[in-house]
């Protein structure tokens, strides 16, 4: 009678601790969600310039050589690739819509084609006698006076559609050393400086709308210091066919763009951004 009646005690703990039939069954470790990483931009961010693109990206020119391919690998993150060549920030804010709900991650590269400088580095690039000044001093009017309030206008919105996605603004770096290594080129040391101190103004630009609503920036003018046109290890193109692929970084670059942003990415996955 003891004896049965232990064993209807035991068989009571079990099955009220959950283990039927007196066999254990363990509960599998939740598995965490992967980031859901929206890279949006323009042709810095889609790749132009790697020479390989996705056959349905069209003249967005998406690379699976960027760096937000690159790093969604690496994080592995769940990638919607929006970024496009050629788009204004206007046209980056077009893309702001394909956010998906939920996103943790965003990335952001815009101004660039603002301030038209993919003009006048084409302009620049003429033979003598032909310059590029006015064409410059135009860039360096339209990235103080006009470029502030759209970016304003984008972030804004990135913030809104991605309420509480960590968010990365993507800079710009410096193109030149002071070397022209191309023959059909001709951009003279000194204009060479002077679209340097443009890329400097707009990295600055950038990078203190983003602060102001509480992004973090990526500042790609150090990690491409010593990989400009012409230097030795080039990360970005000089004057190429097609045109498009001008001035813009070679895989290389974005490897280098990869190895910046990525970082970064994970700093902000770990921190308590601002929202503004």
């Amino acid at each position: 009678m003891n004896v049965v009646r232990r064993r209807l005690r035991l068989r009571t703990i079990l099955v009220l601790l959950g283990f039927a039939s007196g066999s254990l069954a363990f509960a599998a470790p939740a598995q965490a969600a992967p980031p859901a990483y929206a890279a949006l931009g323009d042709s810095y961010s889609s790749g132009l310039g790697t020479r390989s693109y996705y056959p349905d990206s069209g003249s967005c020119y998406r690379s699976p050589y960027s760096y937000p391919v690159l790093d969604a690998a690496r994080l592995g993150a769940r990638l919607t690739f929006l970024a496009c060549a050629g788009a204004t920030v206007a046209g980056v804010r077009g893309q702001v819509g394909g956010i998906p709900s939920g996103a943790t991650l965003v990335t952001v590269s815009a101004g660039g084609n603002d301030a038209g400088f993919g003009n006048v580095l084409l302009r620049c690039a003429l033979p003598w006698p032909m310059t590029c000044w006015d064409q410059i001093d135009h860039a360096n009017t339209v990235i103080r006076t006009v470029l502030p309030g759209r970016l304003d206008g984008l972030y804004a919105a990135i913030r809104a559609a991605a309420p509480h996605a960590r968010v990365l603004v993507v800079g710009y770096p410096r193109l030149f050393n002071g070397r022209e290594c191309n023959l059909a080129s001709r951009i003279s040391s000194g204009e060479q400086r002077a679209l340097n101190a443009t890329a400097d103004l707009l990295a600055t630009t950038i990078a203190a709308r983003a602060a102001a609503h509480g992004f973090g920036y990526a500042d790609a003018r150090g990690p491409f210091t010593g990989h400009s046109v012409c230097a030795d290890a080039e990360w970005i193109n000089g004057l190429s066919n097609p045109v498009a692929e001008s001035y813009h970084p070679n895989r290389p670059g974005q490897r280098g763009y990869a190895d910046l942003v990525g970082p970064a990415l994970t700093s902000l996955a770990g921190s308590r951004q601002a929202r503004v």
